[in-house]
């Protein structure tokens, strides 16, 4: 079996057998506090037509030490966008995972809503139908992600 872990941006990622593992790190936390929770937002079609977001809180073990499975993937991307660049109504052009490495963005949906993308962020990518949304690079840095296509099977 052959294995490829990743650090990205506050993220480690553990590719294992076509599987994406996902683990947020942080600084070490008072023994008293409790973990932030860590989310994937998903962007999906729903039944209107229109793309809707929601959170989906990743559930680690009692420990927090265990490993989050992710959908089977293959074909990792990563890409860079300049400053400034936006890219008008699209959908996503497969199921895929979204992760920022560096830069910031926002994604925009049809009812206004816009969800921003820090170092760290993953998104679930799966408004393959409808009119889509608009994803933004903000701020005076590129915006580089990993895009991690989400196999069928």
């Amino acid at each position: 079996m052959k294995a490829k872990t990743i650090f990205a941006g506050g993220v480690v990622l553990f590719a294992a057998s076509g599987f994406i593992y996902g683990a947020q790190m942080s600084r070490p936390a008072a023994a008293a506090e409790p973990s932030k929770p860590f989310t994937i937002t998903r962007l999906y079609t729903g039944p209107d037509g229109q793309t809707h977001a929601e959170q989906i809180e990743v559930k680690f073990g009692p420990r927090g030490a265990e490993p989050f499975k992710l959908m089977a993937s293959s074909g990792a991307e990563i890409r860079r966008a300049a400053p400034g660049r936006v890219a008008d109504w699209h959908r996503a052009p497969r199921r895929q995972y979204v992760i920022t490495l560096s830069g910031h963005g926002e994604v925009e949906l049809i009812d206004g809503t816009k969800i921003e993308l820090g170092p760290g962020s993953i998104d679930l990518a799966e408004d393959l139908t409808g009119k889509g949304h608009i994803t933004r690079v903000i701020g005076s840095e590129e915006r580089v992600t990993l895009a991690i296509p989400v196999s069928e099977h």
